[in-house]
């Protein structure tokens, strides 16, 4: 029995009447322009070419491939039994995990001592990546901050997804500046689930400069409601310049000079306190291994899950029968096959319509 993950998208299936009702249309208007200049009949024989029947050949594709890609889309799966919605069913036993990432403008700095070294955004989605592969059956989250706080990801236990979510994060998903840490930690603690036996735990990647709500008091409620907090640091003392490109750099609006921006090691240091957690320079090699100790600390729980195996997707299949009418519809040409002419399959006059 055949299902689909997302079931509401077939309804892009009512394009096909709209299109085939648009290209009748078409036709209809073509014969009505076509008698203003005369006969019909007549003026066929000034354009041998043209074919009465490729064209609908031509729409049959067409509609074809719209149907196809639209099946695609909607994600078919092949279930087995009498419930259709059945799938396969995993116990596993893990950890929740809420990553908050400051995507600030001071993030385009470089994460070293070096001006042209790595940003610290790039640095952070690095050491967000690794972390995630090491996790085997926790869940994650991932809630993206700035001047303000928004979940870009709840929490799932879909990898796959969350490496998606993390290599398309940049500066402009948070239109007002700023570094509102207090606000991603609050949003992070509602966006658990209400398991009170899984242990759960908040990753802050940030340069921790020039947050505008207290955060510490953030991690200190955090910490209460039993989760833990553990900061990993980007930047250095040193400070750098923010990139705007094209060798241009970020300047203050009221000085007029370029800004310099300097992690605040101090500052994630005394999150981490107050949220019971750890605090790690982002710079360092062991980082990674580091939280990932530390979260290894929290109380495992069991949950379950719902995934379907591979052999019943069904969505490689689709994509290639929609990947071959595609290169079926390049060669399907509107106008008459020059070696089809001699056979007269509709007419009985010579060289008839194909």
């Amino acid at each position: 029995m055949i299902t689909f993950a997302y079931p509401h998208l077939l309804y892009l299936l009512l394009l096909l009447p709209v299109v085939a009702g648009l290209y009748l249309w078409s036709r209809i208007a073509r014969k009505r322009k076509l008698r203003r200049f005369g006969n019909p009949e007549t003026l066929a024989h000034l354009m041998p070419e043209v074919s009465r029947y490729m064209p609908w050949v031509k729409l049959i594709f067409s509609l074809l491939i719209i149907a196809v890609l639209v099946i695609m889309l909607a994600r078919p799966r092949a279930t087995s039994g009498l419930d259709a919605d059945v799938a396969e069913t995993e116990t596993s036993r893990g950890i929740e995990v809420m990553v908050c990432l400051d995507v600030s403008n001071s993030m385009l700095a470089s994460s070293t001592d070096d001006e042209a070294g790595v940003s610290r955004l790039q640095r952070a989605k690095f050491i967000l990546e690794k972390l995630i592969d090491k996790m085997t059956n926790d869940k994650v989250g991932l809630i993206v901050f700035a001047g303000d706080a928004y979940t870009q990801l709840p929490i799932t236990s879909d990898y796959i997804s969350a490496k998606m979510f993390v290599n398309s994060i940049t500066t402009d998903m948070v239109p007002t500046q700023g570094t509102a840490i207090g606000a991603a930690l609050e949003m992070a603690m509602n966006s658990f689930t209400p398991t009170e036996d899984m242990g759960k735990a908040i990753v802050l990647l940030t340069d921790a400069e020039n947050f505008e709500d207290n955060a510490v008091d953030a991690a200190k409620r955090a910490s209460g409601a039993g989760i833990q907090v553990d900061v990993i640091g980007l930047g250095t003392s040193r400070g750098a310049r923010i990139p705007l490109g094209n060798g241009r750099y970020m300047i203050n609006p009221m000085t007029g000079e370029e800004v310099v921006t300097r992690h605040d090691e101090s500052t994630g240091a005394e999150i981490a306190k107050a949220g019971d957690g750890i605090y790690v320079n982002g710079a360092s090699t062991s980082a990674i291994n580091a939280v990932d100790t530390k979260m290894d600390e929290l109380k495992q729980a069991e949950f379950e899950r719902k995934s379907f195996s591979p052999q019943s997707e069904q969505f490689p299949i689709v994509a290639w029968i929609a990947l071959l009418l595609l290169v079926a519809d390049i060669f399907v040409v509107t106008r008459k096959i020059s070696w089809l002419k001699k056979y007269r399959f509709f007419t009985k006059e010579e060289g008839g319509e194909k």
